[in-house]
C-alpha cells in the first residue's frame, strides 16, 4: 500500500483539517516552527499501535477536543481474507472512496488527562439504504437475521460465511443509496476488516532530528540485536547441545555437593533442590561500532554518529518491513543535521535510490537552501504560518509557492559560484559527472563537475516543471554565467518541448543546448547495456526511449514471471521501473563510455562540446 495523502485536524497548530499530497519523495520545506514536524508526528500516531495524541497535542483553539489523522492509501491488496479461505476485496465490501482509494480515519479524544483513541473508520462510499448500511458491523447470527427479516433468498450461499451473507444482502437491494461516510471498523464484526488491513500497511520509521545520536540509542542497537538472535538462531541445535552438555556435568556435581551435605547435616540437606538454569544466548553479546582505531561511535563527531545511526534506522525499518512483506516509509527530519555539504549531497542520493525502490517513500523536512534546490519542485511542500498563526501546507508545483519558497529560505546561500549549469532532473546530473569523470580517466581534457560542485564553483539546478523560469530568475543579480541543458524529447521535424524557455533563456544573454537526440540516455552506446543484458533491444537510434527498452530488457532477464505487456497496463509500476532504469543507465553504464564509444553516438561532438564549454569558465580566473 502506498501512502497518496494526509489529512490532520485539531492536531498542535493545525486546528482546521488540513489535507496534504504524499509523493514518492515529499520535502517539507519552512521555517522552523512551521509546523513541518507536526505532520510527521502525526502519521507516526496513525501508524504506531501505541501512539496516541497526549492532551497537550489537541489545538489550543480546538472546540470539541477530538483529534482527527486520517491516511488515503493506493496500491490496495488485491484480496482480504475476513473468513478462512474465503477471500473478497475492499470493492465488494464497499470500503473505497469516490476516487477508488482507501481512506482510513482514526479519531481521538483528547479532552481529558489521557488521550485515547475512540474510533476507526473508513471514509468510503457505502450503502446508506435501511437495512443494508451496517452489514459490516453484523455478527454471523445478526446478519442471518437481517437477511430474514429483509426476505433474501440465500439458497446456494454459504451461511456460515460473512462475507457470502452481506454480498448476498446486498445484492438483494435495487438501490443501495451509496454515499461517502465513515464506516466503523472498530467493531467486534468489522475489526476482522482492519486487523487484515493493518497487516498490508507500509512500516512507517520516524528518525527524528534531536535524538541522542549513539551507538547505544534503541534504533542503533535493535537491529544489531537482531542480528545475534539471527546468528544464534543458525547454530541453534550446537548450542542447544552445548547447552545440555553443561547442564548435565554441573547437575551432577550439585546432586553430589548436596549428597556430601547430607552426611553431614541431612536437616539442611533436604532443604537443598539442585537446580541449573541457563540465559538466553543472545543476553551473552553487546554490539557497538568502532573505527580504525577502535574509537567507539559515541565518541565521534556529531555528523558521523548522525551519519552511522540513520542508517541503522534505516537498517531496522527494512528488517520490519521484510518481516511484515510490506513497504516502508522513512521519514526524516532534517537530514542536513551536522552534515558536512558533501555528505547532505549523498544524502540527498540516497534518498532518491530508496524511493525508486518498490514500496519505497521517503519523507523529510527541511529549512536549508542546499536541501530544498536539490530537489525536483513536485517534491516540495510548503508549510508556513499567517500572522494569526493559522497553518497551510501547499504543493511546490506553483508560481506562488516557489515565489514563497524563495522569499523564505532563500535558494543560493554560497557566493563562491562560478557557474550555474541548469538541467532537467538529478539523473542529468548523474551523467554529465560520470561522462566528464569516463573522459577524464581516459585522458581527454574536460573538467570533473563532480570535483567542481564538491568545491562549490559549479551548482547544478534541477528544473524539471512547467515553473522552470522561477528557480533561475533569481540567477540574474548574481553576475555568474548561466547554462542551460535541455532534451529534445521531440524528433524533427517537431520543435523541441522546451523550445520557448530556450528561446526565452538565449535572449537573456544565457547559454542554451538542447540535445540533438531525444534524451541523454540516446548518447550510451548500446554495446555497454547489451554486454550486461544481450537481450536488449535498442539499436542506437536517436529517438528510441532508452529507458523503457532497459527497463523492458532487465525484467525479462529477471525471474519475475510477470508478463512485460501486464507491467506496462500498471502505469505506476511501470513508471518505476523505467525511473529505475535511468537511474542505471546514468551511473553504472555511464561509467563504462569510453572517448570510442561516445564518438559512435555523439557524431556531433555535443557532449564534449558542452564539457569544454564549462571548463572554459570554471579554469578561468
Amino acid at each position: 500500500m502506498r501512502l497518496v495523502q494526509i489529512k490532520v485536524r485539531n492536531f498542535r497548530c493545525f486546528r482546521e483539517e488540513i489535507v496534504v499530497d504524499m509523493d514518492d519523495i515529499t520535502v517539507f520545506v519552512g521555517k522552523n516552527d512551521s509546523g513541518k514536524s507536526s505532520l510527521l508526528d502525526a502519521i507516526d500516531i496513525f501508524f504506531s499501535d501505541r501512539g496516541i495524541p497526549e492532551p497537550d497535542d489537541l489545538s489550543v483553539h480546538s472546540t470539541d477536543g477530538n483529534v482527527g489523522i486520517t491516511c488515503v492509501f493506493e496500491s490496495l491488496p488485491a484480496t482480504l481474507v475476513l473468513d478462512e479461505q474465503h477471500p473478497t476485496d475492499l470493492a465488494k465490501e464497499h470500503l473505497l472512496s469516490r476516487a477508488r482509494r482507501l481512506e482510513v480515519v482514526k479519531a481521538y479524544d483528547c479532552s481529558g488527562s489521557k488521550g485515547k483513541l475512540t474510533g476507526i473508520y473508513a471514509r468510503a462510499l457505502h450503502p446508506t439504504a435501511e437495512g443494508y448500511h451496517d452489514l459490516l458491523s453484523l455478527t454471523n447470527a445478526k446478519l442471518k437475521q437481517r437477511a430474514k427479516e429483509l426476505k433474501v433468498d440465500l439458497s446456494g450461499v454459504n451461511q456460515t460465511i460473512n462475507t457470502d451473507l452481506r454480498r448476498a444482502i446486498w445484492a438483494h437491494c435495487g438501490d443501495l443509496q451509496p454515499e461517502e461516510r465513515d464506516v466503523e471498523l472498530k467493531t467486534e464484526a468489522a475489526g476482522r476488516v482492519w486487523e487484515q488491513l493493518r497487516k498490508s500497511m507500509p512500516v512507517f520509521a520516524l528518525f527524528r532530528s534531536d535524538r541522542p545520536s549513539t551507538d547505544q540509542d534503541a534504533e542503533a542497537q535493535d537491529p544489531m540485536k537482531a542480528a545475534v538472535k539471527q546468528a544464534i538462531k543458525a547454530q541453534e541445535a550446537a548450542l542447544t547441545a552445548i547447552a545440555e552438555t553443561v547442564r548435565t556435568e554441573v547437575q551432577e556435581i550439585a546432586t553430589r555437593t548436596v549428597e556430601k551435605i547430607r552426611e553431614m547435616d541431612p536437616e539442611l540437606a533436604s532443604q537443598l533442590t539442585p537446580r541449573v538454569t541457563n540465559k538466553n544466548w543472545d543476553s551473552l553479546f553487546s554490539v557497538s561500532l568502532t573505527g580504525d582505531e577502535d574509537i567507539p561511535v559515541n565518541k565521534r563527531g556529531s555528523g558521523t554518529r548522525r551519519l552511522i545511526l540513520l542508517n541503522f534506522f534505516r537498517a531496522k525499518a527494512e528488517q520490519e518491513a521484510e518481516d511484515r512483506d510490506t513497504g516502508v516509509i522513512y521519514a526524516i527530519e532534517e537530514p542536513e543535521t551536522s552534515q558536512h555539504p558533501n555528505h547532505q549531497k549523498l544524502l540527498i542520493d540516497a534518498f532518491e535510490d530508496l524511493a525508486v525502490r518498490p514500496g519505497c517513500q521517503v519523507f523529510l523536512t527541511t529549512h536549508t537552501p542546499v536541501l530544498a534546490r536539490r530537489f525536483r519542485q513536485q517534491c516540495l511542500r510548503h508549510v508556513t504560518r499567517d500572522a494569526s498563526g493559522t497553518p497551510s501546507v501547499q504543493p511546490g508545483t506553483t508560481d506562488e509557492t516557489l515565489r514563497a519558497i524563495q522569499s523564505s529560505l532563500g535558494v543560493l546561500p554560497d557566493h563562491s559560484i562560478k557557474v550555474f549549469l541548469g538541467v532537467e532532473g538529478r539523473n542529468d546530473i548523474d551523467f554529465l559527472c560520470g561522462i566528464s569523470a569516463a573522459l577524464r580517466t581516459a585522458g581527454e581534457d574536460v573538467p570533473d563537475l563532480r570535483q567542481a560542485e564538491v568545491d562549490g564553483h559549479l551548482v547544478f539546478i534541477p528544473l524539471g516543471g512547467s515553473s522552470m523560469d522561477l528557480w533561475i530568475s533569481r540567477l540574474e543579480k548574481l553576475n555568474r554565467p548561466e547554462f542551460y541543458l535541455m532534451d529534445r524529447d521531440n524528433p524533427p521535424p517537431q520543435k523541441p518541448k522546451n523550445q520557448d524557455v530556450a528561446d526565452a533563456l538565449a535572449a537573456r544573454g544565457c547559454t542554451v543546448w538542447v540535445t540533438e537526440k531525444r534524451e541523454l540516455e540516446n548518447y550510451v552506446h548500446p554495446s555497454l547495456i547489451k554486454a550486461e543484458y544481450p537481450n536488449y533491444p535498442g539499436t542506437g537510434d536517436a529517438f528510441e526511449d532508452v529507458p523503457s527498452l532497459f527497463a523492458q530488457a532487465v525484467h525479462e532477464a529477471s525471474e519475475s514471471g510477470v508478463p512485460w505487456a501486464e507491467v506496462a497496463r500498471d502505469l505506476e509500476k511501470l513508471g518505476r521501473k523505467v525511473s529505475q532504469g535511468k537511474r542505471r543507465l546514468n551511473t553504472e553504464f555511464v561509467r563504462g563510455v569510453t572517448p570510442d564509444r561516445l564518438t559512435a553516438t555523439d557524431s556531433k561532438d555535443e557532449v564534449r562540446t558542452w564539457l569544454r564549454s564549462l571548463g572554459a569558465v570554471l579554469s578561468a580566473r
